[in-house]
């Protein structure tokens, strides 16, 4: 119509989007813990072993969680947060034990007097001299068998032969050696 006024344009108002509030409060913090401690408690108890292990590293992960709670953008991720670092907790804990099982001082053996050394020193040599005495397939099967301490088929792999060959060989090679080291000792 020529003479009407126009129609009064609405302005487009962008979408309302919600806001985010920076960070996990220690209100949001505390209703996760009383919430989720037992669960996160169960996900620990999956990866160790031990009761007090577990109350521990769930403490330590709350504890983590309550110091860096301004990088948690997103409230609704603090479970997923705290759920990580107890993971990441329980690992550190695992390697931990390993370590210290690893670095576990061993005790040391009784020391031999200077004569049983003397003579276990003897004994190594008549057996090398004895070994020496065999059949190159003897030594070869033995030295495999006893030494690299391995089966009798991964020797018969190794060696190419038979395992039948390889338990021959072996029985053999042992009843020489006795043989050999009863000589040596008279």
């Amino acid at each position: 119509m020529p003479g009407a006024a126009p129609e009064p344009v609405a302005e487009a108002v962008p979408d309302a989007v919600p806001e985010v509030v920076a960070g996990t409060t220690v209100d949001h913090l505390t209703a996760t813990y009383q919430a989720h401690y037992r669960s996160l408690l169960g996900l620990a108890a999956l990866l160790l072993d031990d009761t007090a292990s577990c109350e521990d590293v769930v403490q330590e992960a709350f504890i983590r969680v309550h110091s860096a709670r301004n990088r948690v953008r997103d409230r609704e991720k603090t479970l997923a947060y705290l759920r990580q670092t107890v993971v990441n907790l329980s690992r550190s804990a695992l390697r931990r034990r390993i370590l210290g099982l690893k670095l576990l001082s061993k005790p040391m053996p009784d020391m031999a007097s200077a004569e049983e050394g003397a003579y276990d020193q003897l004994e190594r040599d008549d057996l090398i001299k004895a070994m020496r005495g065999l059949q190159r397939r003897q030594r070869e099967v033995l030295v495999l068998r006893y030494f690299a301490d391995m089966t009798e088929s991964q020797v018969a792999e190794t060696l190419g032969i038979s395992l039948g060959s390889v338990k021959a060989y072996g029985s053999r090679g042992i009843a020489a050696l006795r043989v050999a080291m009863e000589a040596a000792q008279s």
